[in-house]
């Protein structure tokens, strides 16, 4: 029988827990209202572009500190973006979720935005719009939602469009986060 139980902290955040007390590991992850459902059309693409700039540093952490902390206990750190939401998860040991929620915390909360590493993302963003634009499930399905959702938020492609990506500014992921993620 799962042992699953949903609280909510005097900030209005929601915590879900699945405990299994067999299992060695833990799971964690934090859900943010913020896919290109949240996404005006003028920024189509600011979701999952603020999504890879997350992992870029925080007022604590550099991009590779991050990286290497979750590393370095053997565990593992990622994130997606999806129409309704952006994803940040990370799996660990669980004598080490101390350390993934502080980390998990951390990127979500204290992000900057660095105009050096936006233009590297940004580049990895339009080099994975390309990638989908030659994927066939990738090019039916995001015509099926426009299909559907004609001239709506969740019509239009979770990656965005690149003439739209290629000239986001820092302001408008800085202020999509800020909107979205406090």
């Amino acid at each position: 029988m799962r042992d699953i139980q949903i609280s909510t902290l005097a900030n209005g955040l929601r915590v879900v827990t699945d405990r299994m007390p067999t299992v060695e590991s833990v799971s964690l992850g934090v859900w943010v209202r913020a896919g290109t459902r949240y996404e005006l059309p003028q920024v189509n693409g600011v979701a999952h572009l603020l999504e890879h700039m997350i992992f870029k540093g925080t007022e604590r952490r550099s991009a590779r500190e991050i990286a290497e902390e979750i590393e370095a206990v053997g565990g593992s750190i990622n994130a997606y973006t999806s129409r309704e939401t952006t994803a940040y998860y990370a799996k660990v040991l669980k004598d080490d979720t101390p350390l993934a929620l502080d980390v998990l915390a951390d990127i979500v909360q204290h992000s900057v935005v660095d105009d050096v590493e936006l233009g590297r993302e940004r580049s990895v963003v339009l080099q994975e719009i390309g990638q989908a634009h030659d994927t066939p499930d990738d090019v039916v399905f995001d015509h099926f939602q426009s299909t559907a959702f004609p001239d709506q938020p969740l019509g239009r492609p979770v990656l965005g469009k690149s003439e739209i990506v290629g000239s986001l500014s820092r302001d408008s992921i800085v202020g999509f986060r800020d909107e979205h993620y406090r």
